[in-house]
């Protein structure tokens, strides 16, 4: 059965991180099914870039406001004042789900079935940075979050693995779905491989643990390049060591470095799912990863896994690559086998069933054990 055309999903995003990426694709791919997004987004103004971004889809409406996120300082005035007008919108434009990507307004009264996406969170983040749980001036967060969560018909999330996290940081036993994130092979080329190693993302950054790439630098015979900002939050700005700094690349500049990177490598210590790691698979890199349950959930045996505090097992891995260029060709062929599967359109049609289960108020599978795409396996006449 066709999907009809027609349909509407308010949808949230902030303009500071990689949701806006996620809600721009995803509106893309569900226009082709004749769906239409409301975009309402929070934290900033958009760029010129993102105007020019959201311009590409002509299914899609923009909602503009400038709200502090739950995870910002000091945020809580701004949530409720975004709470009020997210409702002024579903008001104004009765859509069919509003599908929320930040985790307060899961508790909001919409009409409309909710959808909470739990992208990352707070108290996953500084368990996996820090060893411990966040201190109690999170408390107020947290309980935010746990409302939104325990408010939500349906929550979903990249990776299993994070869906688990949400178990046992805020105690949800609630229903869930795994639906991994997508990038499409048009953006991304294999091009001619260089003797170098690349990674992305912000030097500061302890989630991302480049500063393990930074040790092991100076002993590997190729060349180490970061792509990120070396901006901290705080002001002032890290700089790099061991390792060549590129900045912070437009996405096509970067899609240039990974078409050129023979190894990507990111020992990170936290990452739901991992975009630059989908984008350097599509590129043709070999991978050499952070050892923790999302990623090798994603990745499986088509990446070499390091623990993020081993630094000697990090350099052996990279000169292991370095040296045999047998086994870093096999990896980089498996790893983009495996990128070719998360595409925007799975996505998309995975949301599709999800959107259609929450209209006819369906139960998805039980926490943590949906299989990728399982979404799929429904018809996505919605």
């Amino acid at each position: 059965m066709a999907v009809r055309r027609g349909r509407l999903v308010l949808m949230t995003a902030d303009t500071v991180g990689g949701v806006w990426h996620y809600a721009v694709e995803l509106a893309a791919a569900l226009g082709a099914h004749g769906v239409r997004v409301a975009l309402a987004t929070m934290a900033g103004p958009l760029t010129r870039l993102q105007r020019a971004q959201i311009a590409g889809v002509p299914t899609a409406t923009v909602h503009e406001s400038t709200y502090k996120l739950e995870w910002m300082p000091e945020p809580w005035r701004d949530v409720t004042s975004a709470g009020a007008w997210l409702l002024g919108l579903e008001r104004k434009l009765r859509p069919d789900v509003v599908h929320l990507n930040q985790f307060a307004f899961g508790d909001l009264p919409f009409d409309a079935p909710k959808l909470v996406v739990a992208h990352s969170c707070v108290l996953t983040w500084w368990r996996a940075v820090h060893g411990t749980a966040a201190p109690r001036e999170w408390n107020r967060y947290r309980t935010a979050v746990r409302r939104g969560l325990n408010g939500a018909a349906l929550v979903t999330a990249p990776t299993g693995a994070m869906l688990r996290t949400l178990r046992d940081n805020y105690g949800f036993e609630g229903r869930g779905l795994a639906i991994p994130n997508g990038r499409s092979a048009r953006d991304y080329r294999q091009g001619r491989k260089e003797p170098l190693i690349l990674a992305a993302g912000r030097l500061w950054d302890s989630a991302k643990n480049l500063s393990a790439l930074e040790a092991v630098a100076p002993a590997l015979p190729w060349p180490v390049l970061v792509a990120g900002s070396n901006s901290q939050p705080g002001g002032g700005v890290r700089e790099s060591r061991g390792v060549q700094a590129l900045g912070e690349l437009s996405s096509e500049a970067l899609a240039n470095e990974f078409a050129r990177a023979a190894i990507y490598a990111l020992p990170a210590r936290y990452e739901p799912f991992g975009l630059s790691v989908l984008e350097a698979a599509l590129s043709g890199c070999a991978l050499v990863l952070g050892d923790i349950p999302s990623l090798r959930e994603v990745w499986g045996a088509a990446a070499m896994y390091v623990a993020p505090d081993d630094h000697a097992a990090l350099e052996a891995s990279l000169s292991r690559l370095i040296a045999d260029e047998s086994l870093r060709n096999r990896l980089a062929g498996a790893a983009r086998a495996r990128a070719l599967v998360f595409t925007p359109e799975r996505k998309a049609a995975a949301y599709l069933a999800v959107y259609r289960a929450l209209a006819e108020g369906a139960r998805a599978a039980p926490l943590g054990q949906s299989p990728v795409f399982a979404a799929e396996a429904r018809a996505c006449a919605w």
